[in-house]
């Protein structure tokens, strides 16, 4: 039966623990872990530079002030034909969705002309929730002329964008178009990764990044695996997983950002009004060749046209207030929606994408950072254990560094909960078993000792020393009658179970008079009253406790006669006076006895009982307690042994109980 509890002591113990991992991993992967993989991605992921053949154009605060708003649409066209006309980047990326067109006006018409020029031109659409019946023609015009040539390799696709919205003029004008939706994570709203693909209806489409990438390597053919959009004409392979939600997303992997106005930019960005001023001027008959001062790098008050050529140009907007294109991201509060995209495609261009580690790394990990706390906890004590556990977090710690740095985040947050979980959860079951074990060495050695002295050595276990004091109690032994000859006629195993059952009897009436069982002395029984139990009528205790034994042993003697087992009888002695009480032995064995003279007459006192036949002798001193409640006959002038002088004794016939009320 305790086999039994105790096993399901630990079973239940495991099944808390295992439920407290579970809550708080679950709690850490919901409020943590987000803003430790932002802080890993921060610090040690965005260390590299971005590629220089990205640049941004940057519609800003600068643009506006010189160029007021609202720009028409000729400003953008104007913004687009520098690079069209005076330039030769490899691919133009307009990060921007230009919603309204009007066909009667002269600068909606120029602006859709100036698309139509650009083959090298990708410009921007963003899919919405619902679309009118006038859109689907608009669906059909975007499947024939944009959607990606996809060859399906995996078991099950990618959620539907229900529709595409937000772009309402004529597409006929464009050459090549991709989604710049940028979606932050739902409970934190920090952007993490891009979406690459997109399927809308039976078809699919790229982004900003991905498209450019394409239109850059002149193909437009995908291989779309379980967890790879693959190029086969590159052979570039691109990550990716589906969230909750069954959108196929990749980890953006961030660069070192450089703080400007206010923003972070990962490429370095240029003003909008740089390249139109460099346009205009160039236009009026300004050129880099009869005015090169004007047109240096550094130092000119424009832009050579030829820096552009054989880069990636991505156009979007950062302008002050509540339609910022901006965005929270692991790096900054306020990302420029134009530097996220310059990013993804700086990921795809050179293959340099961040991952996380599966569901398995992140078990194991929890796994071996627990066992390994928990053995901790276990077999060290509290404050090398706890030296020990820190340790083992900074090695761990100093994995996940290094990883973050070949940018692979693995899993920090959750290992960590879990592990303060065991810290706590271990600590409190070793305190938990270490006192059920106490409670068993105690019920153990309460067997050999009294359960009084036990629960004093207990209370000082801190204090454990040799020594004592003196103290006055009174000292009870009793002895078996013709134990010897008794022993000579019966086999050890009857022996031992006379005794067994006549210690058994006598060891409650003992405990009920505030007695405590010192030693058992072969079939003797020394008890001390007084101490370490406090009780002033430790004298009449001793005595009223031995007249009671005497009265269970005539119940026992019939019992055993009937049961044709012999005749037993006891005698008592007890003695009242000074003794040492305490710790005796050595340092590394110690005894918890009384000494004394005091000791040693009651001893003796209990062996006159053979001489003159009686059953329970006490001394004056303890006579001297019992006068008034004690039926006696005096014994005088006793010799007893070891003593000069002659004493008195005293045979205790029987208890008066009605004196004793």
């Amino acid at each position: 039966m305790k086999k039994i509890k105790n096993k399901l002591f630990y079973l239940y113990s495991f099944v808390i623990y295992l439920f407290l991992v579970v809550i708080v991993s679950f709690v850490a992967s919901k409020y943590l872990d987000i803003s430790v993989n932002s802080y890993l991605i921060n610090k040690f992921v965005a260390t590299g530079r971005g590629s220089d053949n990205i640049v941004e154009i940057v519609i800003d605060d600068t643009s506006i002030q010189d160029y007021k708003l609202p720009w028409s649409r000729e400003r953008y066209a104007d913004l687009l034909d520098f690079f069209h006309t005076y330039s030769k980047p490899k691919v133009v990326g307009l990060d921007m969705v230009l919603k309204t067109y009007d066909p009667n006006n002269p600068a909606d018409v120029l602006y859709l002309n100036q698309l139509s020029k650009m083959n090298n031109l990708v410009t921007g659409f963003i899919p919405e929730q619902s679309y009118s019946d006038e859109d689907a023609e608009i669906l059909k015009k975007f499947k024939k002329d944009f959607s990606l040539d996809v060859e399906l390799k995996r078991t099950s696709y990618p959620v539907n964008f229900p529709s595409v919205m937000n772009y309402s003029y004529d597409v006929g004008y464009i050459k090549n178009l991709a989604s710049v939706i940028i979606q932050p994570e739902e409970t934190s709203g920090t952007v993490f990764s891009a979406i690459n693909i997109l399927k809308i209806g039976d078809s699919f489409y790229p982004s900003l990044a991905l498209k450019l990438y394409l239109l850059t390597n002149n193909t437009n053919k995908i291989v779309l695996d379980n967890k790879y959009i693959i190029i086969p004409k590159t052979g570039l392979k691109i990550p990716y997983t589906l969230d909750s939600k069954g959108i196929a997303k990749t980890n953006i992997r961030y660069y070192r950002n450089i703080k400007i106005n206010n923003s972070s930019y990962s490429h370095p960005p240029i003003s909008a009004s740089k390249i139109l001023h460099s346009y205009y001027a160039m236009n009026s008959g300004v050129t880099p060749k009869n005015h090169p001062e004007l047109f240096d790098l550094y130092k000119g008050k424009y832009l050579n046209p030829e820096f552009f050529n054989d880069k990636i140009i991505i156009i979007g907007q950062n302008i002050s207030g509540p339609t910022a294109d901006i965005q929270k991201t692991p790096i900054s509060a306020n990302h420029p929606g134009v530097d996220i995209q310059a990013s993804s495609y700086d990921n795809i261009a050179n293959s340099d994408f961040l991952s996380y580690s599966n569901f398995r790394v992140l078990a194991f990990s929890v796994f071996i950072m627990c066992l390994i706390t928990f053995l901790l906890v276990l077999k060290c004590k509290f404050f090398k254990g706890i030296l020990s556990i820190i340790s083992l977090d900074f090695v761990y710690l100093f994995f996940v560094i290094i990883f973050a740095m070949l940018g692979h985040i693995l899993p920090c947050a959750i290992p960590f909960a879990a592990q303060l979980v065991t810290v706590i959860f271990g600590y409190s079951f070793k305190f938990l078993s270490e006192n059920r074990n106490k409670e068993k060495i105690k019920q153990a050695m309460g067997k050999y000792l009294s359960q009084d002295i036990m629960n004093n050595v207990v209370s000082n276990i801190d204090d454990l020393k040799l020594g004592g004091k003196r103290a006055i109690v009174t000292v009870l032994f009793s002895d078996i009658r013709g134990f010897t000859s008794l022993s000579e006629k019966m086999s050890a195993e009857e022996v031992s179970m006379i005794l067994n059952e006549y210690f058994a009897e006598m060891e409650p009436i003992i405990t009920k008079y505030n007695g405590v069982i010192n030693k058992f002395i072969g079939d003797a029984v020394m008890a001390i009253f007084g101490e370490p139990i406090q009780d002033i009528d430790h004298a009449r205790n001793a005595v009223k406790c031995a007249y009671e034994m005497l009265k269970k042993v005539e119940y026992l003697r019939e019992k055993w006669l009937f049961e044709g087992k012999p005749k037993i009888e006891i005698g008592v002695g007890i003695n009242t006076g000074e003794v040492f009480i305490g710790n005796i032995g050595t340092e590394t064995r110690m005894e918890y006895t009384v000494i004394g003279d005091t000791v040693n007459l009651a001893s003796r006192i209990e062996s006159y009982n053979k001489v003159y036949k009686t059953n329970l002798l006490v001394s004056s001193s303890t006579y001297a307690h019992i006068a008034d409640i004690a039926d006696v006959i005096k014994i005088s002038e006793v010799q007893i042994r070891g003593k000069a002088k002659k004493m008195n004794i005293y045979e205790v016939l029987r208890i008066d109980r009605d004196k004793e009320k």
